[in-house]
């Protein structure tokens, strides 16, 4: 992988490298064709708070950030993008609970519907649906969030409103 990344031009200088596997997610499909993924995190979890606020962040620069790392690297790097005026945008995937409060810190949080429906009891979000508590999570963080809805595209609530984008018009062979 890191062959592949280096011909692609990608700067790996910040790369570390340690004594332990790769993390890898195995994705399987249900009963109900719905994915079921199983993450082992490997040398994801050697990640660092120290690492995650060492990292080159300046003003206007995007931090994408997700849960196969320790949370509390997670937490690190969002403050960091904060404290240098960086957009920080958490994507909740694999879900924990213990994370939730963290999609209120992040600038952009990015979840499936099953992780925005969990992440909105652990958050105690009101509201009759999802939308509403959407609305609610936006009030309450001022921050935006997106949840996808596999084949039913997407919905964005910001402080100005929702905005929804379905879904591509494929013909999935093999999700």
């Amino acid at each position: 992988a890191l062959e592949l990344l280096k011909s692609g031009g990608v700067d790996l200088s910040k790369v570390e490298e340690r004594d332990a596997p790769t993390g890898i997610a195995l994705i399987f499909v249900g009963g109900t064709r719905e994915n079921m993924i199983v993450i082992s995190q490997g040398a994801n979890a050697a990640v660092t708070s120290q690492q995650a606020i060492a990292a080159p962040l300046a003003s206007g620069d995007h931090l994408l950030l997700q849960l196969e790392i320790p949370i509390e690297a997670v937490a690190s790097g969002i403050m960091q993008a904060q404290g240098v005026g960086a957009v920080s945008i958490l994507n909740t995937a694999p879900f924990n609970p213990a994370a939730a409060s963290l999609m209120m810190d992040a600038d952009i949080t990015v979840a499936n519907e099953t992780e925005f429906d969990l992440a909105s009891g652990a958050l105690r979000l009101e509201g009759a649906d999802r939308r509403a508590r959407m609305a609610e999570f936006v009030r309450r963080s001022g921050k935006i969030i997106i949840v996808t809805l596999g084949a039913e595209g997407a919905i964005a609530a910001t402080k100005s409103g929702f905005v929804s984008v379905p879904a591509l018009d494929i013909k999935p062979i093999d999700t």
